[in-house]
């Protein structure tokens, strides 16, 4: 959060930390730098502009701003506190953990480091200590809308729905605007709006004081309350309000990623394969459950970690970040030696470990975007397992168009993006089926619920594992789901998202021209 303006700061620190606070970044930017071009060794200015660069997501520079202000100002604890943060935002929890200790012991009553340090235990699988923390926070100082609605996210996670609604609706009671905790309600997928709730969720997004995160949540839950109620015509007006509004705040180049997914296949050749066939690390462990976000890997999942040999995570940001390190990725893997090929696989085994709770030989990975780094899954850990979530391509893109995310899948806000995104993810697959038959095996969700039984056990058979009743049982198990689907899987399957796309075809044209689907008649 941006410091608030001191009057005994200088004026132009002033007007920049003003700027921040009002999130003009045109303005404070500019500000900062001409500041710290007099001042280089101003902490305070040092931080501000940390954190103008991690509103951007440019986690990297607000990271090296924040441990130069620490170097110069030890002691100034807001900075540890924000570099904590960017440190849970790139997916380093540890890391994040251990400066808070260090921040909670300088400032025991500041209920926002407790916060951040709930995350980041849940971002390790520590759910129990975590919610034990929340309590304890909420207890202290109950009239916190944001650390209710966080406590409502872990109690979900962990399966106690009843609970986190109850907190969610705590948050609205304290602060009616809060767009994140209508849309949390809605993304249960099981609660249902009445006339109330729509009331208040109108009343709130017709205020001119609302910020735009709130405003589009509030959309994205409208959405939602008027699709249960078979309203196509009021839904999609929010559903298209809510990812118009979205897609201004971030950067997405449909070109890139069709560019990105020819050199792939440029790259992904006989004779490149057959040259490296001896790469990587030799663990069988991990299971990667990758596709299009909303295609099923959820329920794949909790199929799969329902088996006495699998252990269930998360979508683990691993692999991504291994990819980042390479240069001029993909093409840079043609330079990976052997020896480089199997540290990426070490190491990639080395971060997994620390979202592992059991002995289980196999762990699942189910990242959906994974299915961009298949070519290094496949030269890092030749022996892992890869399934490929796929779905009706109007099903899945429409249910991403009505998801909102809390960060990444920035194709999903525009109709165009989404149709081009998932045919170029097909395209990607189709390339590698031929010059690794057999190496993925495809899970049409379609099949999967209409012929259960045969698909779990091609499934497991794929993944080198015997038949185990509790896996058509998946709902039965008890275990942490911490995607979108948390509350799906834990019913028995069901057709519900089947055709969901149907009602709201007038409006598909540019998710049907992307996808080269003829338009209905």
């Amino acid at each position: 959060m941006a410091p608030p303006p001191n009057p005994r700061w200088p004026s132009d620190l002033m007007q920049a930390a003003l700027a921040l606070h009002d999130n003009q970044l045109h303005i404070a930017e500019p500000l900062l730098k001409a500041y710290l071009k007099q001042d280089p060794f101003d902490a305070r200015a040092i931080r501000m502009l940390a954190e103008l660069a991690g509103r951007i997501g440019r986690y990297g520079d607000a990271e090296a701003l924040l441990r130069r202000a620490v170097e110069l100002a030890p002691g100034f604890t807001a900075a540890r506190a924000n570099l904590a943060l960017v440190l849970y935002r790139q997916n380093r929890a540890p890391e994040a953990l251990t400066l808070l200790d260090a921040v909670i012991a300088d400032e025991p009553d500041n209920p926002g480091h407790a916060n951040l340090k709930a995350a980041a235990l849940g971002r390790l699988g520590g759910f129990e200590d975590a919610i034990a923390l929340y309590e304890k926070v909420l207890h202290d100082a109950p009239g916190q809308p944001r650390v209710w609605l966080s406590y409502g996210h872990m109690l979900k996670t962990v399966g106690r729905r009843d609970d986190g609604i109850a907190a969610y609706r705590r948050a609205l009671a304290l602060l009616p605007t809060l767009g994140d905790a209508w849309w949390s309600l809605a993304n249960l997928k099981t609660v249902r709006f009445d006339e109330a709730d729509i009331a208040a969720m109108e009343a709130a997004l017709a205020r001119d004081d609302i910020d735009d995160e709130d405003r589009f949540h509030l959309d994205f839950a409208l959405g939602k309350a008027f699709e249960d109620r078979r309203d196509p015509v009021r839904s999609f007006a929010h559903y298209a309000a809510g990812n118009a509004l979205r897609r201004t705040r971030i950067v997405y180049d449909a070109d890139e990623t069709q560019a990105f997914v020819d050199r792939s296949i440029a790259l992904l050749t006989p004779d490149f394969l057959a040259a490296r066939r001896d790469y990587g690390s030799i663990a069988p462990d991990p299971i990667f459950v990758l596709g299009m976000p909303r295609a099923g890997s959820t329920l794949i999942e909790q199929i799969l970690a329902s088996h006495s040999l699998v252990e269930g995570t998360t979508e683990l940001p691993d692999m991504p970040a291994l990819a980042r390190r390479i240069a001029s990725y993909p093409e840079g893997l043609a330079t990976l030696s052997a020896d480089a090929a199997r540290d990426i696989g070490d190491e990639y085994l080395r971060r997994a470990a620390i979202q592992r709770r059991t002995d289980r030989p196999f762990f699942i990975d189910k990242l959906p975007n994974n299915w961009a780094h298949i070519a290094l899954i496949q030269l890092a850990l030749p022996n892992a397992r890869i399934i490929d979530a796929r779905r009706d391509p109007l099903d899945c893109c429409f249910s991403n168009f009505k998801q909102h995310y809390a960060r990444g899948q920035a194709f999903s806000y525009a109709l165009d993006d989404m149709g081009r995104y998932y045919t170029d993810y097909v395209r990607l697959m189709t390339h590698v089926d031929t010059v690794l038959p057999g190496r993925v095996h495809r899970v049409d969700h379609e099949a999967l619920i209409a012929n259960t039984e045969v698909e779990v056990r091609a499934l497991l058979a794929a993944c080198g594992l015997a038949f185990e009743p509790a896996c058509l049982a998946f709902h039965q198990t008890e275990r942490a789901v911490r995607t979108a689907s948390s509350e799906q899987v834990r019913r028995p399957i069901n057709r519900d998202g089947v055709d969901a796309w149907r009602p709201y075809d007038a409006w598909l044209g540019p998710l049907r021209t992307a996808l080269g689907l003829a338009a209905t008649t």
